[in-house]
């Protein structure tokens, strides 16, 4: 690790002096791209983070959100009064594990999933519920399906050991991943005003109490690692700086927590992550225009002859920094023992600088041989990089030239449907624990997951009066390379529209901004534009983005990533019942199959253009904001369609509703198709069968008249009939192909089958 020399000038101005050797390194991981932002926070002021429901926005270890009362949770929110939240609040956050999980995909992965929930821990939550969006290269390498497996085991080792339930996500794969995958983990916990913790240190003389794991020397500089191009050597040279995680210890400190908030014995928390107890206690601290004193020596460690920089950045995982009272540290000290967790009082806050001793001896920072190794202004430390102004470059539109001859339809279909990143994802979410906690009112595999939030209902009232937590996460690569302002635009459509195929409207959201190396102008102009996408298309959504995470230096010698703007969207609805995806035979004869919503025309970002070739420009929005040129508007109507959607889908009349994404309608078609339910429809092109234009769902209905009253401007167009012999039977100008059930299985299983 080194500061580098513009960094190391304004150190020793600030100082006045040389930094010592652990000052340097704090400066260093503090002030890296991982943890200060410095070439993206120059663009986030472009996010829209406020709202009533929005307690604790950006700037905390996750955002705290009030949930509506039970008959408010069906209404937009832009629609809601401050009066219509209750007390009940949820917690949401969202953070990248991306270069640990190159170099080892099991911990990588797995200390991805601790670091989340710890975060939500820290703001006196519960964990509920996980998501994961996972990005590879192709499925045909074998460097990524060692990657794949890796990582999908670690998820599902950690979660499922800490008894947090991994409810959905998203799994995409792309050439651009070759060399550095993605791992996405989002975290949604419950408290209420009560119990709500923050990261901001209150009073002098409270004690900094070190809680959980012992420190070791695994994770050292991870945060100055996580700012840096992946190297050709990275799997050696960079496994130090990966930590490795212990499950049990986490899910004993969960429960501790737990006991410290129910008796009310945390001021201020923070969780010990990039940078360690460096970071965590600094932030701490600097949150509340304070400083600390810390005694090295103090902190319970697990490896002998530790020196100070060690202990200061070592990622060890399960460890948690908490303010406390000094009349209520024996009994934290009395609660940590009862988890078995170690426990150390470190210091205490201070309204100074902040300041490390070390002795190195086992003596107390009393003792006359300590030495002050770290004495700087915490806020300084914190929040003092410099912000960079890097050039970018706008990337090019691409032409119409698509593939002539096209190829027969029924090859179209089989590919599209057989293509990893729309094939069926079972092979994943198998391994997750999905119900444990019993919330998980709507499993994996459907458009989103709803968790059941009971408490919102009254003493007395049936589970049916609380809200329905609807829940979404990913990004589609193929969209944000094709058009990174566009895709995005279309990324946080997709999300939301996911939400409303099960009957919810979108509460907030967080992201987490994935790109490559940004002082290359045409890769710092492509995050440029799915930041401003991503946070146009919340705007028109009224959907306030609360929290996220930057990742860039997402490159290797692969070359850079696709700009990739994971999104994880949360939203409400009354009860926790959904319209199931799967069509409805019993009903079949009937009731009519609609397609509700706007196509693009466009087959740019197609899984069907990657799969047989050619370009074309993005889709325009369903809004009817897009000209003939393709050019967006100002996709006023994101809203209201996203309501109308979410409306029809909570209608008595419809049997089934599925939102059209990636591989466009034939495979949103093929997914609703079971052993008993098929459908039979016509397609006037190519263009209608495959372009993937977000906002638009597949209902079957009893009643198209209601569905077209609810959908207002939305377009409805019939699309064919519901059949009882489990096929589809699909025509698409003069061509026609017929897949029954068990073959479209077949086509969906590929990643089932080739890792069985």
């Amino acid at each position: 690790m080194s500061l580098s020399d513009p960094d190391h000038e304004l150190v020793v101005a600030e100082l006045g002096r040389e930094p010592t050797a652990a000052e340097a390194a704090l400066f260093e991981n503090l002030w890296s791209e991982h943890c200060a932002y410095r070439s993206s926070r120059p663009l986030l002021s472009a996010f829209d983070s406020e709202g009533d429901q929005v307690v604790v926005g950006p700037g905390d270890d996750a955002a705290v959100l009030a949930l509506p009362e039970p008959d408010a949770a069906d209404t937009p929110a832009p629609e809601r009064d401050a009066d219509d939240y209750g007390d009940q609040y949820v917690t949401f956050g969202v953070e990248s594990h991306n270069h640990p999980s190159f170099v080892d995909p099991f911990d990588g992965a797995a200390t991805g999933v601790g670091g989340i929930v710890r975060d939500t821990m820290s703001m006196g939550a519960y964990p509920i519920a996980l998501l994961d969006s996972l990005y590879f290269g192709g499925f045909d390498r074998e460097r990524s399906r060692y990657l794949f497996e890796g990582v999908v085991e670690g998820i599902s080792h950690y979660g499922n050991c800490i008894g947090v339930p991994t409810v959905g996500g998203s799994v995409a794969f792309h050439g651009g991943y070759e060399g550095n995958p993605l791992v996405n983990v989002a975290c949604v916990g419950l408290t209420n005003d009560e119990r709500l913790v923050t990261a901001t240190a209150q009073e002098p003389g409270n004690k900094l109490v070190l809680v959980g794991n012992g420190t070791g020397r695994d994770g050292l500089g991870g945060a100055s690692f996580a700012s840096e191009d992946l190297a050709e050597d990275a799997e050696t040279e960079d496994r130090p700086a990966v930590q490795v995680g212990d499950p049990y210890a986490e899910k004993r400190l969960i429960e501790c927590n737990e006991a410290l908030v129910d008796e009310d014995l945390i001021v201020s928390a923070r969780d010990l992550g990039a940078a360690g107890l460096g970071g965590a206690s600094s932030e701490l601290v600097a949150k509340g225009g304070l400083g600390a004193r810390i005694d090295l020596d103090r902190v319970h460690q697990r490896e002998p002859n530790m020196n100070p920089m060690e202990i200061l950045l070592a990622e060890s995982q399960e460890r948690m920094c908490y303010e406390v009272a000094p009349d209520d540290v024996e009994r934290v000290e009395d609660l940590a023992e009862r988890f078995d967790l170690g426990c150390s009082v470190i210091g205490e806050v201070t309204d100074g600088n902040y300041v490390c001793e070390f002795a190195g001896d086992g003596s107390d920072a009393d003792d006359s041989e300590s030495e002050v190794v770290v004495d700087v202004d915490a806020e300084y430390l914190a929040d003092g990089a410099p912000m960079n102004d890097l050039p970018s470059e706008a990337p090019a539109r691409p032409d119409r030239d698509l593939p002539d001859p096209a190829p027969a339809l029924d090859e179209a279909v089989e590919s599209v449907l057989a293509a990893p990143s729309t094939a069926s994802k079972r092979w994943v979410y198998r391994q997750y624990d999905h119900e444990v906690g019993t919330r998980t009112a709507l499993k994996p595999g459907d458009d989103a997951a709803i968790m059941a939030i009971r408490e919102t209902a009254g003493d007395g009232e049936d589970d049916s009066a609380g809200v329905g937590l609807a829940l979404s996460s990913g990004a589609n690569p193929n969209w944000t390379a094709t058009a990174p302002y566009e895709g995005a635009r279309a990324v946080a459509l997709e999300n939301a529209t996911n939400l409303a195929a099960k009957g919810a409207v979108p509460l907030a959201a967080v992201d987490c901004l994935n790109g490559g190396n940004p002082e290359k102008p045409d890769v710092y102009g492509g995050f440029e534009g799915i930041v401003d996408g991503l946070a146009d298309a919340c705007a028109d959504l009224g959907t306030p983005v609360v929290g996220g995470n930057v990742s860039l230096y997402n490159d290797s010698v692969e070359g850079p990533i696709p700009p990739t703007p994971t999104l994880a969207l949360i939203g409400t609805k009354r009860g926790y019942d959904a319209p199931p995806a799967a069509l409805d035979a019993d009903r079949a004869a009937d009731s009519e199959l609609l397609l509700v919503g706007a196509g693009g025309e466009a087959l740019g970002g197609s899984e069907y253009l990657a799969q047989v070739g050619g370009s074309d420009r993005f889709p325009s929005l369903p809004d009817g904001s897009g000209d003939a040129d393709g050019e967006l508007g100002d996709g006023e109507g994101l809203g209201d369609l996203v309501a109308s959607l979410a409306a029809v889908a909570r209608h008595e009349s419809t049997l089934a509703a599925h939102d059209v994404s990636d591989g466009g309608l034939a495979v949103a078609l093929a997914e609703m198709v079971t052993d008993d339910a098929g459908a039979d429809v016509r397609l006037p092109d190519r263009v209608a069968a495959f372009e993937e234009t977000p906002g638009r769902l597949v209902v079957q209905t009893t009643d198209p008249d209601a569905v077209a009253d609810l959908a207002g401007e939305t377009p409805v167009l019939r699309l064919g009939d519901v059949t009882t012999d489990g096929t589809l039977s699909l025509g698409v100008g003069e061509e026609s192909v017929a897949l029954g059930a068990d073959a479209i299985r077949d086509h969906r299983g590929v990643i089932d089958r080739e890792l069985a």
